[in-house]
Order: C-alpha cells, then sequence, then structure tokens
C-alpha cells in the first residue's frame, strides 16, 4: 500500500467527499426546502464522514487515526439509516436512493478495509517519527543509494568484461 501525505491523497477520503457532494445535491431538492432538521443533521453526518478521516490523520498517531476512522464508518451508518427513511418517506425518489445508498455503502466498506490495514501496520504515525527513527530511514535510503551504486559497478566490470572477452575471440 502507497505512503500518504495527505489525507486529501486517501481515495477512501475522496470518495467520503463524493458522497457529501452527492447528498448535498439531493437535499437542495424541494422535498427538503422546510426540512430544516432532517436536511441539516443528513448534510452534517455527510461531511462528517470526510472531516473525519482529515483529522484523525493529521492527529499525527495510529490509534486517533484509527478512532477517527470508526467515527467516520459510524456517520456513514447514520446517514444511510436517514436515507432509508427518507425513501420511505419519499423524499427521495427510487433513483436517487439506490445509487446514493450504494455510495454510502461504499464508502463505509472503504472505511473498514482502510481501519484494518492502519490497525495492522506496524506505523506508529508521525508523532512518534523522532529523530531516532528519521536517523534510521535515513541510514535505510544512504544504504539503498549505496547498494544501487554497487549494483552500477558491478553492472559497467560484466559490460567492460564482456566486451575485452569479444575483443580476444575476434
Amino acid at each position: 500500500m502507497a505512503t500518504y501525505r495527505s489525507f486529501e491523497d486517501l481515495p477512501v477520503w475522496q470518495k467520503a467527499v463524493d458522497l457529501a457532494d452527492t447528498l448535498y445535491d439531493v437535499t437542495e431538492r424541494e422535498a427538503f426546502a422546510r426540512r430544516y432538521s432532517l436536511r441539516d443533521q443528513m448534510e452534517r453526518a455527510a461531511l462528517s464522514v470526510s472531516s473525519n478521516i482529515a483529522e484523525g490523520f493529521e492527529r499525527g498517531t495510529r490509534e486517533e487515526f484509527l478512532a477517527f476512522l470508526y467515527i467516520a464508518r459510524g456517520s456513514c451508518g447514520e446517514l444511510r439509516s436517514q436515507l432509508v427513511f427518507c425513501h420511505r418517506r419519499e423524499l427521495i425518489p427510487s433513483g436517487v436512493y439506490g445509487p446514493l445508498r450504494e455510495l454510502c455503502l461504499g464508502v463505509s466498506k472503504q472505511l473498514g478495509a482502510f481501519a484494518a490495514y492502519v490497525r495492522d501496520s506496524a506505523l506508529k504515525g508521525q508523532r512518534h517519527f523522532g529523530a531516532k527513527e528519521k536517523a534510521a530511514k535515513q541510514a535505510e535510503r544512504e544504504r539503498e543509494a549505496f547498494d544501487a551504486k554497487v549494483a552500477e559497478i558491478v553492472r559497467q566490470a560484466r559490460e567492460r568484461e564482456k566486451a575485452r572477452a569479444g575483443q580476444h575471440e575476434a
């Protein structure tokens, strides 16, 4: 799995923003014009998903990130429940409800899988990345660069050897 430098790079965050954007398109319809409380609660739940992913990422520890991923997943569940209610009340037509519910369910599944990955990873989080870890990472990069140089020198030596062997045979 890739290393992400910001929460905006996370595919699950991007999908969560798509979810909020799509939900806002739905709640801007006439059916929600006078249902201020329901509209507000649904919009807050939808926006809470991406916001919690972002906040958890920025906290800097694996444990806090995990907690916020689970909160984000809870917000997905809250939104799905509200979508069912609105569909039953015929505030959201079936053609809109189905794809929106699937998007919400997809984000929830992505959050679950990503949380499992984060939970099982050896990474502790940015906050735990101190001088000792930075020095070890730098030493690893230097070792990799040295290995690459040695490999290149060996490759060049073999090419020269092949060229000399070819001259002697001719």
